[in-house]
């Protein structure tokens, strides 16, 4: 097994440091056109990444022996060396676009990815606003497994894109150099991807690289100022609300359904997807006339 290191692990400290930065920022010198902290949320916010932490450890069991019988079953083997894990990395935040773009547009994926994007505010905490169903991911990834890369470098590369989202997440840094904002993920693009806004619904989904969303049409710059939080927001602080809420709305739409095809579609259709509607774009903030309801 490679040795490789836990960088979310070795990366807390620095998480906690710059959100108490960030929070102090705020207190020194307010800024009336960003949104900033809110305790309840805030704590929300640190509640979630605390629960993640625990529910990806029971996730991973079966997500581990899945990869594990894959890697054993292919006659490839990717070595772990100092070149191929930048390759390595490559692929896995190839993978992250799709793996992201498809939670937004399917909506039993969205019922877990949703929670990331549920808070009104956009500041360090939100990063660890973080789902407690992460197991929804997985399948994305088994290509790298198939050709030969090792679980535990996967693993690796998953928590390097993790490390490096969670400085995007705030609004106390605007637009970088134009080289930066052209291949890289920052504050800029992130705060288009979690606004609310019909143009920058389902935009930007990349994890470290951009370049994927300029490839495949789904790059949009910022230039209104972002809304953050869903097209229908929920109404609590509650995390176990805020973790299930869409599952709820799911099993509410599902008992309402007439047809096993309105059925089908409320689960692997867009969020906002309805009986009949005209095919469009995905909105993939938005939320079924269930999952509207306020949840308190």
């Amino acid at each position: 097994m490679p040795n490789l290191p836990d960088v979310v692990l070795w990366s807390i400290p620095a998480f906690v440091l710059l959100t108490v930065v960030e929070m102090v920022s705020y207190r020194l010198h307010p800024d009336d056109d960003a949104a900033g902290y809110e305790a309840k949320d805030a704590a929300t916010s640190i509640g979630m990444g605390l629960g993640s932490l625990f529910f990806d450890l029971v996730w991973k069991i079966p997500i581990v022996a899945i990869y594990t019988a894959v890697y054993e079953l292919t006659p490839l083997r990717v070595p772990v060396l100092w070149w191929t894990i930048p390759l390595m990395l490559l692929a896995q935040d190839f993978f992250y676009y799709w793996s992201h773009r498809g939670h937004h547009v399917i909506r039993i994926l969205w019922a877990s990815h949703v929670v990331h994007h549920s808070s009104r505010r956009f500041n360090l905490s939100t990063a660890l606003r973080q789902p407690w169903t992460g197991a929804t991911s997985w399948p994305f990834y088994l290509p790298m497994i198939a050709l030969g890369v090792h679980p535990a470098a996967l693993a690796f590369c998953s928590s390097a894109s993790l490390v490096y989202q969670f400085w995007i997440h705030t609004e106390r840094i605007d637009r970088l150099p134009r080289p930066f904002e052209y291949l890289l993920n920052t504050p800029s693009h992130h705060r288009v991807h979690h606004a609310s806004q019909g143009g920058y619904l389902d935009r930007n989904f990349g994890g470290i690289l951009i370049v994927w969303d300029r490839m495949f049409g789904s790059w949009v710059g910022e230039t209104d100022k972002p809304v953050f939080g869903l097209t229908k927001n929920i109404e609590t602080y509650n995390p176990l609300r805020v973790a299930t809420h869409e599952y709820a709305a799911i099993a509410r739409d599902l008992r309402a359904a007439t047809s096993w095809r309105e059925r089908a579609g409320r689960v692997l259709r867009g969020p906002g997807w309805q009986p009949g509607a005209t095919p469009g774009p995905v909105a993939g903030n938005a939320a079924g006339p269930a999952a509207a309801e306020p949840v308190a």
